[in-house]
């Protein structure tokens, strides 16, 4: 079983890397050609074009609960848990909204593509102070601009949901919507793990990934100490969806 898995998934990415080409030429002459916040736009509508075909070629089917709560129009901090290397395809589909995603510094290296990631989105370095700061006024500049920002607050994917549903939340995302008093919109990804092995991204299996949006939280009036509270909610909130759509 393991081996057809990895077999088609051989197939799956190998197909995806051709059809990706086009798609990420096309994000390239967005960034480039179109400046400032017209170019986000245009990127992220060309990401979720791409994401579409990520998902046609792993033969995925997304179903998302409570779309319809999140204002297509409205600028939010994005938050949702990660558990596989499918997600990125996902909140792309599932969110509407033009965001930028908050990105590790390590793209940055690679050529090219480096330079359309720090056009269209935030990145960061997590071990150095600095520039988790740097990021944090990024995001800022965005959500000034009415452009989203995409966080996972884990800061890293789960790699094993046998032995906790979610890992301890870093406060990045939540210091971001208290200071900003932007609303939280919370995006719960159902089963994406059992869709991508995290033992090998070469392990896929065909079917549904579920995910769920929740009312979004607002934050006006909130201060700092608050955090911590907000963080414990948007984790209940988590926690409930993994526990009641199994």
């Amino acid at each position: 079983m393991r081996v057809f898995r990895i077999l088609f998934g051989t197939v799956s990415l190998t197909l995806l890397a051709i059809l990706t080409i086009p798609c990420f030429i096309a994000l390239f002459m967005a960034v480039v050609l179109i400046p400032g916040r017209g170019g986000v736009r245009a990127a992220h509508k060309v990401a979720r074009v791409w994401s579409l075909v990520c998902l046609a070629c792993t033969c995925v089917r997304l179903k998302v609960k409570g779309r319809e709560k999140i204002d297509p129009n409205k600028t939010y901090v994005f938050v949702a848990n990660h558990q596989s290397q499918l997600d990125i395809p996902v909140y792309a589909r599932a969110c509407r909204n033009t965001f930028r995603f908050l990105a590790k510094a390590e793209l940055k290296k690679i050529p090219v593509i480096g330079y359309a990631v720090t056009r269209v989105y935030v990145t960061v370095d997590r071990s150095d102070k600095n520039d988790r700061s740097r990021s944090l006024q990024a995001m800022k500049s965005s959500l000034d601009e009415n452009v989203s920002v995409f966080l996972c607050p884990e800061g890293t994917r789960n790699r094993d949901m046998n032995k906790q549903k979610l890992l301890p939340f870093k406060d990045g995302a939540f210091r971001l919507a208290i200071e900003t008093q932007t609303p939280m919109a919370v995006l719960t990804v159902v089963d994406s793990g059992k869709r991508n092995s995290p033992k090998s991204q070469l392990e896929l299996i065909p079917g549904t990934i579920h995910c769920v949006w929740n009312e979004p939280i607002e934050t006006k009036g909130m201060t700092l100490d608050d955090l911590d509270g907000l963080k414990n909610k948007v984790y209940e909130i988590m926690m409930k969806n993994l526990e009641s759509n199994k």
